[in-house]
């Protein structure tokens, strides 16, 4: 019964806008609690003109319940304009007419649901066990699926506490951060790869793989490879196809070109074949940056000869691109987005450094600077020995800039050409900024299993 009066409540509230501007609303402030709710699902005139309507998060890692939208003074909503017209009417939010809302179809409370914001939905989960339920419904994950992936959410892990990840949302400038109980205790596991909302971790000994939806806890501790390689290695997951309810594939590799494939659906590890002869061994991978995916490819970078190496996980073929790397270009890794290969890194002549951003030309194999950070920006690096790591690589870049006096986290999203600081990482309870170790994207899916 609450399920419902709280679901009635939300569509009660967006009728209500539909109904007083009969067109779309004027755009919304931050401090709204409807800042952050996508209803790009929603029918015109909603759909065409007013894309960000959300209700905003609360503090680190804990979610706000919906608030009602107070419309403008000058403007009454339709509940106050029809109360009194009832005999005995009461608010919606006091009394529910059972005889309407017994009938509500069960595939509209998933298709409701579906829509709410990432975080917002943990805080519904609670309202009562069918809803909790849901994440194991075929249904409402189909729901899910249709519904086009946003932002990529930021999963890291700090220096102070290794065992511990935080988990960065863009869309609300938040971090959560979720009590990981699965891995072993004390055990030091780093975020190597990701897809399709599950993340791969393979233990700072390069021994044991995991692989967990960091939002639901849905865990799994990979087999033992059957090549034992104790040096460091390059990991890359690809989808056999649009979700992981059809399987995954994780891919690692060493630099003596030792490599093997786990597929999800057989539960165990393969060695498909060798390295071909005309790829020159051994690997100079470049292990800062993480593997891109696109379709069923992956692609590492390497250093000498200065390229890019890929493999395809449904051919078994290797191939490998030596494509020159920009002049004073240092701490660079892969990007990709929507296709398109990008490459990040800084830039740095006499005390100047500036961090670039490049696209691959697929005709010339040669690297076309796109866009750079703002100079006013840069000018904080000035005569610094600054580092940079990417913890994140999808369409929506989260940069690590580091040196001796400065600890900055910036996002850049490739299609808006945005570059936007991110809040420093504090724990609940805490004070102190944490800083970041290292870290991968991860497109957040509520119905995505190990």
């Amino acid at each position: 019964m609450e399920g419902l009066a709280m679901l009635r409540q939300l569509i009660g509230q967006l009728q209500d806008l539909l109904h007083l501007y009969g067109s779309p609303p004027p755009p919304l402030p931050p401090s709204s609690p409807f800042h952050l709710l996508h209803l790009h699902q929603l029918p015109h005139p909603f759909y065409d003109h007013h894309r960000s309507l959300v209700m905003a998060a609360g503090k680190s890692g804990n979610c706000k319940m919906l608030e009602p939208f107070k419309p403008p003074p000058s403007k009454r909503s339709r509940k106050e304009r029809n109360r009194g017209k009832l005999p005995g009417s009461t608010p919606a939010s006091e009394v529910m007419d059972q005889e309407i809302w017994k009938e509500f179809p069960e595939d509209l409370f998933e298709a409701v649901i579906a829509r709410l914001p990432i975080a917002t939905f943990f805080r519904f989960r609670s309202v009562c066990c069918k809803w909790n339920s849901l994440l194991e419904s075929q249904s409402f994950s189909h729901h899910c699926a249709e519904i086009p992936q946003a932002n990529p959410w930021f999963y890291t892990i700090t220096h102070e506490n290794m065992n511990v990840g935080a988990m960065y949302d863009p869309s609300t400038k938040k971090w959560h951060h979720p009590t990981i109980s699965f891995l072993p205790a004390k055990m030091i596991a780093l975020p190597v790869a990701s897809v399709g909302g599950l993340v791969c971790f393979l233990d700072i000994g390069h021994r044991n793989f995991y692989v967990c939806n960091p939002l639901t806890q849905s865990f799994k501790e990979l087999p033992a490879r059957s090549v034992k390689v104790w040096s460091r290695v390059a990991v890359g997951m690809t989808l056999n196809g649009n979700s992981t309810d059809e399987g995954y594939k994780i891919l690692w590799v060493g630099c003596d070109g030792e490599y093997e494939v786990y597929d999800s659906v057989k539960n165990s590890w393969s060695r498909p074949g060798s390295m071909p002869s005309n790829i020159k061994l051994p690997l100079s991978l470049n292990f800062r940056s993480q593997a891109i995916s696109i379709d069923s490819t992956l692609y590492f970078m390497q250093s000498d000869p200065e390229g890019i190496v890929s493999y395809n996980m449904v051919s078994g073929v290797w191939k490998q691109f030596i494509i020159p790397a920009p002049i004073h270009l240092s701490d660079h890794t892969l990007a990709e987005c929507e296709g398109r290969i990008m490459l990040v890194g800084l830039l740095t002549k006499n005390a100047a450094t500036c961090v670039c951003i490049w696209e691959l030309q697929k005709m010339t194999l040669l690297w076309k600077e796109v866009d750079r950070m703002p100079n006013i920006w840069c000018l904080e690096f000035y005569g610094k020995h600054v580092r940079m790591s990417c913890l994140g690589n999808k369409g929506l870049f989260m940069l690590s800039l580091r040196s001796r006096q400065m600890n900055r986290l910036v996002t850049y999203n490739v299609m808006s050409r945005e570059w936007m600081k991110v809040p420093g990482c504090v724990l609940p309870r805490g004070r102190k900024r944490q800083w970041i170790a290292c870290g991968t994207a991860f497109h957040p899916c509520l119905t995505a299993t190990a």
